[in-house]
């Protein structure tokens, strides 16, 4: 005759509900950020002529936005899944991803540091590529605006750099009225002034030296590397954050998992 004998091991509740609680903001945030980057791509009529997202040559953010609501999506749905069916593959999944994220976001870092040189070479080629194709897409436009106004900054390395742009260099045949300016970004902000004014960088590399106070000298890649040493608790801060919501993630998982196995042991015939 067989018989069932169970052991008091169980799946704790509390475990199993805050790991869905955890992935259901997730797979949210997710889902809202996919909403955004397909509802971007399909202002910019991308969705409609999908040839467009290899025709731009600088970085559009929406990438960005889609991927990460992707991979979010993706461990939220898992996580929760995961979770609420007591699925071990899901889990395993789910775990395993958060740690490989994890370790590359810790590899990164380090590789960052220990090859500053190689990291600046890429910024300063990643944002001059960025200013070619400154005028092909509104997103990248934005970008570069806010990079530029956030850090009073102008190109990658000062504001010749904007010679690289069909708009703005400097050269005889060039039709353009942008011809040897700066993009509004660039220039001072008047405090008294209300309305931006989106002409102020027309040829502001023309000007005497003396006349040049108006746009920014700086370039963006001195200013963003000024930028990190005062901001450094905040950054660090912000990565210590990130890693505990990771940890806390895969330590609500391993223990779901641990857990399943515990109660499916326990089952005797």
């Amino acid at each position: 005759m067989h018989y069932y004998r169970y052991s008091t091991a169980e799946v704790s509740c509390c475990y199993k509900y805050l790991l869905f609680s955890y992935n259901i903001i997730f797979w949210l945030s997710g889902m809202v950020l996919l909403g955004i980057g397909l509802w971007a791509w399909s202002e910019k009529g991308t969705l409609s002529d999908i040839t467009k997202v290899t025709r731009l040559h600088g970085f559009d953010p929406v990438w960005l936005v889609l991927v990460v609501g992707v991979v979010m999506f993706t461990l939220g749905f898992a996580g929760c899944v995961g979770a609420l069916r007591e699925n071990i593959c899901l889990l395993k999944f789910f775990c395993g991803a958060i740690v490989m994220i994890f370790f590359m976001e810790l590899a990164v870092a380090v590789l960052a540091f220990l090859f500053q040189d190689w990291v600046r070479d890429k910024a300063k080629e990643f944002f001059e590529n960025n200013i070619k194709s400154y005028r092909d897409d509104i997103d990248l436009q934005n970008l570069v605006d806010s990079l530029q106004k956030a850090n009073h900054c102008c190109g990658a390395q000062g504001p010749n750099d904007w010679d690289l742009n069909q708009y703005f260099n400097c050269t005889a045949d060039n039709p353009s009225r942008e011809r040897c300016g700066v993009p509004f970004s660039c220039c001072i902000a008047d405090p008294a002034q209300t309305v931006v004014n989106t002409q102020c960088g027309y040829d502001a590399r023309k000007k005497p030296t003396a006349d040049k106070g108006v746009t920014y000298t700086k370039g963006c890649i001195s200013a963003l590397e000024a930028w990190l040493p005062r901001n450094i608790y905040i950054v660090a801060g912000v990565f210590l954050v990130i890693s505990i919501l990771q940890i806390f993630g895969i330590y609500l998982a391993r223990t779901l998992m641990s857990d399943i196995d515990a109660v499916k042991s326990g089952y005797r015939f």
